[in-house]
């Protein structure tokens, strides 16, 4: 990894407008939580509210349209203004770039979920949930924006692919099709905090050691895309 690359890209995440895109969807959060905490009573439990909150909004929606804005900007944006030649220019090897690029996507997005995913499971009153929301949500950042990155410089239109993959298959798919949850990073994030958590606030069906491994999968394939289709670009910034 290269720390000028990282440090680069880290001010140039955090200094563009569509960063503040970020910013309502953990308040959003949040303020659900505290709706569904205060409306407990002998007919309403955790259970009830919890996976909506955490699953369907917290794993399904807010990170991975975190992942998808903060990966898909993290080489993308230079690649649509053409300072992606100043790069090119370098005596770098591209694996050194996407690496850097992803390092930086990862734990910008990581910040940018795992906090408020934690801060409302301490609020639903479960320190294990939080810890497992950091970690789901860590893993499910880091394959998510492999895969970000990858469509990047692989699509001149990352962001609309990426919300019909989000869409349709994180969301629609999986919730008719069992086998497609194999598949699914959103399970993968799902499976790790509920094996921490192990609270009805979230629910997952499939193993940690799943979860793990196809999450590892997704983030290699995604890194290995990238610098592959990084090698064809030519100093124009283009692909050849």
């Amino acid at each position: 990894m290269n720390p000028t690359i990282m440090r680069l890209t880290a001010r140039a995440l955090l200094g563009r407008r569509r960063v503040l895109l970020l910013l309502p969807m953990p308040i959003v959060l949040i303020g659900l939580t505290l709706l569904g905490v205060a409306s407990e009573d002998e007919y309403v439990t955790a259970g009830d509210w919890g996976p909506l909150v955490f699953g369907n909004l917290g794993l399904a929606v807010i990170l991975p349209l975190t992942a998808l804005i903060v990966g898909s900007s993290a080489l993308g944006l230079e690649i649509d203004d053409g300072t992606i030649t100043h790069l090119l220019t370098k005596p770098l090897p591209r694996g050194e770039i996407i690496l850097s690029k992803l390092t930086v996507a990862w734990l910008v997005t990581t910040a940018a979920t795992a906090v408020p995913l934690a801060v409302a499971a301490l609020i639903a009153g479960s320190g294990a949930l939080a810890v497992g929301m950091v970690v789901g949500a860590a893993v499910g950042s880091l394959a998510y924006s492999a895969l970000f990155l990858a469509l990047s410089v692989m699509s001149k239109r990352p962001v609309a692919v990426g919300l019909v993959y989000i869409v349709l298959w994180e969301n629609l798919l999986v919730s008719f099709v069992d086998g497609a949850r194999v598949f699914s990073i959103r399970q993968h994030a799902g499976a790790l905090a509920d094996a921490i958590g192990d609270t009805p606030l979230v629910d997952s069906s499939l193993t940690v050691l799943t979860a793990v491994l196809m999450a590892a999968a997704f983030a290699t394939l995604g890194t290995y895309a990238a610098t592959r289709r990084l090698r064809s670009f030519a100093l124009t910034g283009e692909a050849n």
